[in-house]
């Protein structure tokens, strides 16, 4: 049975060989499928009247590993056909310790699918690139915008050809009007993805720029036009998309590129630590 194939269509494929009970889910997740993606087995079973395990046995009857990979799947179908605000009037859930609970139970779940399922390999070729590449731009809008200066501000710190393109400055387009076949552009883009950043990653592979892609799956718009992809998951909770993977994704990246340069950053770091005492850049100890 094919993962990648759409949740709706393996319910359709599989309808007729579904129990009586299973066919009351199946209908419901279609009908549904935007409400039952933040709902539990128990719970998508108690609003139908039908028992948790028949829940469990019905994703098994689907192909699925369990449930959770059931949910995961129903929520890759609505990321980017839910507004925020369809996401929040979705979100039932009031009491502050429960939320609390779901939001770190999920961005602990999301890390752990991202290191069991990043493709090492990729990885190690784009530590490769990012040292081959003569400019290396880094481009991330919206809510990526935050991890992409995140990852640009510690490169700037270890390399002397990084890029950050960032929109309000000038047209992006402009600041990426020189990028060539020698050049690397890490392309940052997760639900709901950017359209400004598939076009800029577009005309950069029009000039024949390598092209890397941070993302949250097979099935996102950047891998299309990508040479090398690192996957980390970023499964929402609620109407908030978890960044933490890719964050935990972009820590890893840049402690690699940093080991390979150890001597210079040592020297770099200890220009920094002098510079940051004499103008007093963070707080003294004593303070």
């Amino acid at each position: 049975m094919d993962k990648n194939e759409d949740i709706i269509k393996r319910i359709q494929n599989n309808y007729t060989q579904l129990s009586k009970s299973q066919k009351i889910i199946a209908e419901y997740i279609i009908n549904h499928y935007d409400k039952a993606a933040f709902m539990t087995a128990a719970k998508l079973g108690n609003s139908i009247n039908i028992s948790e395990s028949t829940v469990v046995r019905f994703a098994n009857a689907l192909g699925y590993d369990g449930y959770p990979e059931l949910q995961s799947a129903l929520q890759e179908l609505i990321k980017n056909k839910l507004t925020t605000v369809q996401r929040l009037e979705m979100t039932d859930e009031t009491d502050e310790v429960s939320i609390l609970n779901n939001v770190l139970k999920s961005d602990i779940e999301n890390i752990k699918e991202t290191k069991e399922e990043i493709d090492k390999n990729s990885f190690k070729e784009v530590v490769d690139n990012i040292f081959k590449a003569k400019k290396i731009y880094i481009i991330g809008f919206r809510s990526s915008t935050a991890i992409a200066e995140y990852l640009g501000f510690y490169l700037n710190l270890i390399l002397e050809n990084v890029i950050l393109v960032k929109p309000g400055i000038s047209d992006v387009f402009e600041q990426m009007l020189r990028v060539d076949s020698n050049d690397l552009v890490i392309g940052i883009g997760f639900p709901r993805y950017s359209k400004r950043t598939l076009e800029v990653l577009k005309y950069a592979k029009s000039q024949n720029a390598k092209i890397v892609a941070i993302t949250d799956s097979l099935i996102s718009p950047l891998t299309e036009i990508a040479d090398e992809i690192l996957l980390a998951k970023s499964n929402m909770a609620s109407f908030v998309d978890s960044l933490v993977a890719p964050l935990s994704l972009i820590n890893a990246l840049i402690v690699s590129v940093g080991i390979r340069e150890k001597d210079k950053i040592t020297d770099t770091f200890e220009k920094l630590e002098n510079i940051w005492n004499e103008y007093e850049i963070y707080l003294s100890k004593n303070a």
